[in-house]
């Protein structure tokens, strides 16, 4: 069985690699339950996937992944909780009664608002240091949303891009590498810009500023915006910083697409953000080198 399991990992690999990590996975499963071994079986098997897919904690994509995982699970989570404030906000502002609100609300739009609340849920679990309870909990209300939006379309607008957005969330999420989880800087830099992005604008939904709609521009920039810090703090380029920005960022631009009514022209100038703080990030660090003695 490891043999086989072995053949999984890309030739030169297979090569420089596979006789040790053949002799320790035999070394490691030796004696152990049937069950244990197949969860061990399992693993190996995931880990080379991984490597022929380019997405193991030493290659480029699994350092992208590593830390975009973070960032798009908060993403998804202001989101998520816009949603279930414009809800709420629209609750308590009505005339209507609050218990003819809830007797009306149809099973479709209660699950939708449920499967929000899973992902907000899930995001701060997973944030928080629990990584596999949240994004199990996250991913079930992304899977749930999608399953959901033909009920709330009409009314939310959007097409099929919010529910593809949703699927990519979760594609980015499970690709982190699993050895690069639950990074305690990173997660924190996350759980920051979710707040960061989410509240300014629970406070112009509820009227505490008078400003036009931003068409969802906000949180794409405070997304930028941490990807930026991410990359000067580490005093890096900041390609792989922002790189991993745009792949978090599919929620927020769904979100922004649905809010513009099908308009493309907000959406891609605010794409345009993430090219130019990587060239500018890029530029500084470049100066900051030069005057470094």
């Amino acid at each position: 069985m490891t043999d086989r399991l072995i053949r999984l990992y890309p030739a030169g690999y297979r090569t420089a690699h596979g006789p040790e990590i053949a002799a320790t996975h035999r070394e490691m499963t030796a004696g152990l339950p049937r069950a244990a071994r197949l969860r061990a079986d399992a693993d190996l098997a995931a880990h080379a996937v991984r490597v022929r897919l380019g997405l193991d904690s030493a290659s480029r994509g699994g350092r992208l992944f590593a830390v975009a995982a973070p960032f798009s699970l908060a993403a998804a989570a202001v989101v998520a909780g816009l949603e279930l404030t414009r809800w709420y906000t629209g609750f308590v502002v009505s005339p209507t009664p609050a218990w003819v609100q809830l007797s009306t609300t149809g099973p479709g739009w209660g699950l939708w608002l449920l499967s929000a609340l899973l992902v907000c849920v899930g995001a701060v679990v997973a944030l928080t240091g629990r990584w596999v309870p949240g994004v199990v909990a996250a991913g079930c209300g992304l899977l749930g949303s999608v399953a959901l939006w033909g009920v709330v379309e009409p009314s939310r607008g959007g097409g099929a891009v919010v529910p593809v957005a949703a699927l990519l969330t979760v594609g980015v999420v499970l690709a982190c590498p699993p050895d690069r989880r639950a990074d305690p800087g990173l997660s924190a830099a996350a759980g920051a810009m979710a707040g960061v992005g989410w509240l300014p604008l629970v406070a112009v939904g509820t009227g505490g500023f008078v400003v036009t709609t931003d068409h969802g521009a906000w949180p794409l920039l405070v997304l930028v915006a941490s990807g930026v810090a991410l990359a000067l703090r580490r005093r890096s380029s900041g390609l792989l910083e922002l790189g991993a920005m745009a792949v978090a960022s599919p929620s927020l631009l769904g979100r922004a697409y649905a809010d513009a009514w099908l308009d493309l022209r907000p959406v891609l100038a605010m794409l345009l953000a993430l090219p130019l703080a990587a060239a500018a990030t890029a530029c500084w660090q470049g100066v900051r080198r030069r005057r470094s003695p």
